[in-house]
């Protein structure tokens, strides 16, 4: 038979993971799917190593923390240590989390949502996206290379193979360090190759530092600017394969001559910069709105928002938005207006957010206090 889930939860962040919570709180049946190697992996990947969580708390805000088990604690701790305690909150908990899991789509089937992933087929009563705010840019070719929006999380796959970075900035900088780093470590001479589609690397001066530092250890890089990354193929053992070009000459008769390297896909890590959700509500078939001059106090004109209900529900039936997505605003149906609706990115909202969240989908259900004590 197969499982229908009350709730299925994308991303495993502070707004995630206090959903599937209180869902197991509240008896709920749930199942939460990261696209990480582990929870909170959002947060470790954008917030710098060892800056202080706190529990900031907007100055406006009339509600106290709404998941007090998750609330950071008064006294600064560094993100590594509250990560920490999270996982360890998560595994004393039992909470039910698939992780290294790729969000595909959510298609309908009769009353249930379908949520097609990387590793199959999940159906639910309802959805809850709360997968943040800083998703990793694709490559517009075919196959699956490596997205990253801030370090690789198990640099020793590259261990062995000629590897290929693409992007200028200080992320690919960082995820070269660490693999350097790694293959020196292992005694591996294979090259690290780095590719941008400018001439100019652009990384600031403390991670030019860094990786100079590898190099002079003796990491092998190969730089490779003015390249861009081409077309993805197949080859003939059925390998997914990058072809980038190196270089090209156009002739005056309009043919192109370039040299171009190959790479397997897997070997290639894309640092291309991040992206907002709004690329995933379009396929997804979530509203959005444009901010129009006068409109917005929070977003610029032009800036698109997602459209939702008080309780969090999207213009898709079933399909809740809470957390980074929507922050630092959306756009909130209320008493038959539009208005927009200030949302800050903190820990704090997260939790609130999974807190409201949570008890409308009950009450959808029809789950009462009373269905959940002992």
């Amino acid at each position: 038979m197969r499982t229908i889930y009350d709730v299925v939860i994308i991303g495993g962040g502070p707004a995630g993971i206090a959903t599937a919570y209180l869902c197991q709180k509240h008896g709920l049946t749930y199942l939460l799917l990261e696209s990480g190697k582990s929870i909170f992996q959002g947060i470790a990947n954008t917030y710098p190593a060892g800056k202080n969580v706190y529990p900031s708390k907007p100055k406006e805000a009339p509600e106290p923390f709404l998941v007090e088990e998750l609330r950071p604690p008064d006294k600064p701790v560094t993100v590594e240590k509250y990560i920490q305690y999270v996982q360890h909150f998560a595994q004393h908990e039992n909470l039910r989390v698939e992780v290294d899991i790729q969000f595909e789509d959510i298609r309908e089937e009769r009353d249930i949502l379908v949520i097609h992933t990387s590793k199959g087929l999940f159906r639910a009563r309802k959805v809850v996206l709360a997968f943040g705010s800083s998703i990793p840019k694709e490559l517009s070719v075919y196959g699956d290379a490596k997205m990253v929006a801030k370090t690789v999380e198990d640099p020793t796959k590259y261990v062995g193979v000629r590897t290929l970075v693409i992007g200028g900035g200080n992320t690919a900088a960082d995820v070269i360090i660490s693999i350097l780093k790694e293959k020196r470590q292992l005694n591996d001479n294979q090259p690290v190759y780095w590719a941008h589609i400018s001439e100019k690397f652009d990384v600031n001066k403390e991670t030019a530092q860094r990786l100079g530092e590898e190099i002079l250890l003796g990491g092998n890089i190969r730089l490779l600017p003015g390249a861009t990354p081409r077309i993805g193929e197949v080859d003939d053992e059925g390998v997914d394969r990058l072809v980038i070009r190196i270089n090209e000459f156009k002739q005056p008769d309009g043919i192109e001559i370039y040299h171009a390297m190959s790479f397997p896909m897997k070997h290639v890590i894309a640092c291309i910069g991040s992206q907002g959700p709004i690329p995933i509500f379009d396929k997804l078939g979530v509203q959005t709105i444009a901010c129009a001059e006068g409109v917005c106090q929070i977003a610029k004109e032009g800036d698109r928002l997602v459209l939702l209900t008080a309780e969090f529900e999207s213009t898709r039936k079933g399909v809740y938005v809470i957390g980074g997505a929507i922050s630092p605003s959306y756009m909130k149906i209320s008493s038959g207006s539009i208005q927009e609706e200030r949302h800050p990115n903190l820990i704090y909202t997260a939790l609130n957010d999974a807190y409201h969240v949570t008890e409308a989908i009950r009450k959808k259900l029809g789950r009462s206090e009373a269905d959940t004590k002992p």
